[in-house]
């Protein structure tokens, strides 16, 4: 659903004509929490490029898959929580691999088949 073709911010209209959505319905995201849009010193929002990502999610749940704002609201915080995790994780293998470095010798193997505990970047496969 990438409809975006520059950098930038975005105001509520603009983002409401990419997206074919009611400029409420952007206002009732941000409302639920589920949007967090920058402000202007005049109040007007910008969307930045990670909130049409966020809204892109947003509008495949609701659209797409037919889940409600409250599943919305449970499945972003989820998604959340599993990067904050997989970093954790990606930092912990780093920790393993240099400790065994510094107790063998050897350096890291860069193989994912030959290595202790591979890691899969689940941002990647997006």
């Amino acid at each position: 659903m990438t409809k975006r073709k520059s950098k930038g911010a975005y105001m509520i209209s603009a983002v409401a004509e990419m997206y074919e959505i009611h400029p409420q319905t952007l206002r009732l995201y941000e409302r639920e929490g589920l949007l967090k849009p920058s402000r202007t010193e005049g109040n007007t929002r910008l969307y930045s490029e990670e909130d049409l990502e966020q809204l892109e999610t947003i509008l495949s749940l609701t659209r797409d898959l037919g889940v409600n704002l409250a599943g919305v609201e449970i499945i972003l915080n989820m998604r959340e929580k599993m990067g904050e995790m997989q970093a954790q994780i990606q930092e912990f293998v780093a920790t393993l691999n240099r400790e065994l470095v510094a107790h063998s010798g050897r350096p890291p193997a860069t193989d994912e088949r030959t290595c202790l505990i591979p890691v899969v970047n689940a941002r990647s496969r997006r």
